[in-house]
């Protein structure tokens, strides 16, 4: 499949790859399609395109690579439209934007993807999540072992 993005350009993607998201996303509801690609410059960072809007492009990141203790617990209910048996089907990555100093993690509605099935969706984690967790440049002091 050939997709034309603004982002990209031209891109081809195996249809195997595509993920379907049956409900799209909040505010895409009608971007049900999307390829999950690498970043050439970033290994932190994929970019979810979609592949009937060539304009729409997210950027996602695994949220532990940035926050190592991150737990999300997701009601049973959010996940059954993805038929998850074992979170080891599971990838969890979350959207990166930016408030205008610095850029975000939306830890509260991280999308899940079951890479079984190639099904997606975005659902709402319980507990305390930020929605725009800031991303600093600072490293966390070393902890001194023995």
């Amino acid at each position: 499949m050939r997709i034309t993005t603004s982002r990209f350009g031209r891109i081809d993607v195996d249809t195997d790859d595509i993920l379907r998201f049956p409900s799209g996303l909040p505010g895409l509801e009608d971007c049900r399609e999307w390829a999950l690609l690498a970043d050439a410059s970033n290994d932190a960072l994929g970019w979810l395109q979609s592949t009937n809007r060539g304009d729409v492009a997210l950027a996602v990141v695994s949220p532990r690579r940035f926050v190592p203790d991150y737990q999300v617990r997701i009601p049973r209910s959010e996940l059954s439209p993805l038929a998850i048996s074992d979170m080891r089907q599971a990838q969890v990555v979350v959207v990166v934007g930016t408030n205008g100093k610095s850029l975000t993690l939306n830890l509260k509605a991280p999308i899940v993807i079951n890479l079984e099935t190639r099904t997606g969706r975005q659902v709402v984690a319980s507990g305390e999540l930020p929605l725009q967790y800031e991303l600093t440049t600072e490293r966390p002091p070393l902890k001194k072992s023995a």
